[in-house]
């Protein structure tokens, strides 16, 4: 009995002891927990907004607008997918480490995300890796140098005209995909572009996700294969096709959904935008994501402008 007292009281001297000195050295203790770093695999990384340490979603400190946290703005309608989710001030993404680009990235625009602003000014930015990435997944502009593709905007940067700042984080290399550049995103990705901002004068709100795809092509055999090209030392892949799946929230709160699918390379000038429109379902099915999952189909008005 006496032994089972005096480890009871060995037991409460440490317990106490162990208070004691985390309590007078909790200044240290602290200093330590907020490192600027952190070490992974012998790596030492900078600690920034989307760096996941303790799981595969990350957020940055959210831009707060009209009182509301603008991350939960933007995802209003759900996430696509969970994997390797950063969130930026304006945009959220999601990035395939495998291939360097995004799975999908996120926007909410309003007329006033769109109009012009003479404080932003899209000259001053510069095409950035995204330090946050392990140093094995990121994709460089070195890779994009002399590959004869364009470092094309997945969210773009004429959607995030409120804050410099903003728009400077659209050109970080996690927000890029190769493009082909002639033909595509300085013609007919663009105009799908400026499309989607146009909506913005007919609904109060439009949700944007956009992406790569990876579609099999029928070869000379007969069968299917899903090639692609990749770029670089870091193997950044080349997408076959890109999509946008678009929602509109109108005035009166009835939500139109369009979708859009194409393929990278050039395209004619004169074929209308209306042209790439298809079923959003097959752009789920090929990618693997579901869009707008908190929302209803049957709660839609119109998709691609026919009525549901």
């Amino acid at each position: 009995m006496l032994n089972k007292r005096l480890l009871r009281l060995v037991q409460l001297s440490a317990v106490g002891f162990t208070g004691y000195y985390v309590g007078q050295n909790k200044d240290r203790f602290a200093n330590i927990l907020n490192e600027h770093t952190v070490i992974i695999n012998g790596n030492v990384l900078k600690k920034m907004p989307g760096l996941p340490v303790f799981g595969t979603v990350s957020a940055a400190a959210p831009y707060v607008e009209s009182g509301a946290d603008r991350i939960s703005q933007i995802m209003k309608y759900g996430f696509p997918g969970l994997d390797n989710v950063r969130s930026y001030d304006d945009y959220v993404l999601s990035y395939d480490r495998r291939t360097r680009v995004p799975h999908w990235v996120f926007e909410h625009l309003t007329k006033a995300h769109v109009e012009k602003n003479d404080e932003v000014d899209r000259s001053k930015c510069d095409f950035k890796p995204d330090e946050s990435i392990h140093p094995f997944f990121r994709s460089l502009n070195s890779d994009y140098k002399g590959s004869g593709f364009d470092r094309g905007h997945m969210a773009a940067a004429g959607n995030h005209r409120l804050a410099q700042k903003h728009v400077d984080q659209t050109f970080y290399l996690t927000n890029m995909a190769p493009q082909v550049g002639e033909g595509f995103n300085r013609h007919a990705w663009n105009r799908l572009e400026k499309h989607v901002r146009k909506l913005t004068y007919n609904y109060n709100h439009v949700y944007c996700c956009t992406g790569p795809l990876y579609l099999p092509k029928r070869e000379s055999d007969g069968k299917f294969y899903v090639k692609y090209q990749v770029i670089g030392a870091n193997t950044v892949a080349v997408p076959t096709h890109f999509y946008k799946v678009v929602v509109g929230e109108a005035p009166n709160g009835s939500l139109d959904m369009e979708a859009y699918v194409m393929p990278n390379q050039k395209i004619p000038d004169e074929t209308p935008v209306s042209a790439f429109m298809v079923p959003p379902e097959t752009i789920e099915k090929a990618a693997g994501l579901l869009f707008f999952d908190k929302l209803q189909r049957s709660k839609l008005g119109k998709i691609n402008g026919r009525k549901v």
